[in-house]
């Protein structure tokens, strides 16, 4: 069941629905907070659509990255299986 959170993401007030716990929806926003402002104080610009636009980059690159592992663990893990049922066979 999705609940109502209010969450802060530089400095506005947004109403999320989620289906996670609270704590969850509290460390996703930390999280987004935490990398906006590291992204922000790197920038000599103050633009926050480029600050979002390069965060929005960043969390891409990580998650096509972490699909990619999961693929190869899911490819791997075939190949163990069948390992193993060749030896259990011998």
């Amino acid at each position: 069941m999705k609940t109502s959170h209010a969450v802060t993401v530089l400095g506005r007030e947004l109403s999320v629905r989620s289906s996670a716990p609270e704590e969850k929806v509290r460390a996703v926003e930390a999280f987004v907070n935490g990398t906006l402002q590291e992204i922000g104080s790197a920038l000599k610009s103050g633009d926050a659509q480029l600050v979002l636009i390069l965060a929005l980059l960043n969390a891409s690159e990580e998650l096509l990255e972490l699909r990619s592992h999961r693929e190869q663990d899911t490819h791997l893990d075939g190949k163990i299986s069948e390992l193993i049922a060749a030896l259990e066979t011998v």
